[in-house]
């Protein structure tokens, strides 16, 4: 193959007072690099200006990064945020239409964190805003008063779906990961499936098994570290591997 598979990474519109900047996390480009073996290319929240359609021929892969941002609860028929909550609605325009229309296309899908509760509300799913208000339920949350390596440290297990892909991906039954949210998933969107369920019953991995290429949405952080951690390595290297095969596919026949 002539070059290395693109993958688009969206990007959070954030104030850097006095102007706005389009950004995303080094850990997910280093991940994508160092162990995906791909070429991260960023993605601006300019809607209006370069809307979904106009990425889908320049990419073979798509990423989907946390953030600080919640999804709009309008975006999900849930009622208005806490008063404080950071959103980010251009970001949201972009890669909900952008996510349906690569996995329309079997362009590789890979969500983390905002990333997966994205997935879940492009099908029609809803979110808890709030998860550790909920009866019964984890504090999810990161103690952001923490050194990093302490905040993204194996925070609870998690029970793989037999059969499924993350089960296959990793061979194992039950896996230890970080937690570093506040939403999470209410209402699974329609026909996806869990993939991963956190002890106090909140899904934390999902796929679309109908969609024809690689695509796989977990709520945690496997991108941290990412090739020092055997389960992260699983991931990212099936997710480039499906990269690769779709670059290869995108290739222009030779003479014959």
């Amino acid at each position: 193959m002539s070059r290395k598979p693109v993958v688009g990474v969206p990007t959070d519109r954030k104030m850097i007072t006095p102007h706005v900047y389009h950004a995303a996390g080094e850990k997910y480009l280093t991940a994508l690099t160092d162990v995906a073996g791909v070429v991260p290319m960023l993605v601006p929240a300019l809607p209006d200006r370069l809307p979904a359609y106009a990425w889908l021929d320049a990419i073979d892969g798509l990423l989907l990064t946390g953030s600080r941002s919640n999804v709009e609860p309008a975006r999900y028929g849930g009622p208005p945020s806490a008063p404080g909550t950071e959103h980010d609605p251009a970001r949201d325009a972009l890669t909900l239409p952008l996510l349906r229309a690569a996995l329309d296309r079997a362009i590789p899908v890979l969500a983390i964190c905002r990333g997966f509760q994205e997935f879940n509300v492009a099908h029609g799913g809803s979110l808890h805003p709030r998860v550790h208000e909920r009866p019964g339920m984890l504090d999810h949350r990161e103690d952001d008063t923490r050194p990093l390596a302490m905040q993204y440290g194996p925070a609870h297990t998690l029970a793989l779906t037999a059969g499924g892909l993350l089960q296959r991906l990793v061979g194992r039954d039950e896996i230890t990961v970080n937690s570093l949210h506040w939403q999470g998933i209410d209402r699974l969107g329609e026909a996806l499936r869990a993939e991963a369920v956190a002890p106090d019953g909140l899904i934390e991995a999902i796929t679309a098994p109908h969609a024809p290429g690689f695509n796989l949405a977990v709520q945690w952080h496997p991108e941290w570290r990412a090739a020092e951690n055997p389960v992260s390595c699983a991931i990212f290297e099936a997710f480039g591997a499906a990269c690769r095969e779709q670059a290869r596919r995108q290739e222009p026949a030779g003479p014959e």
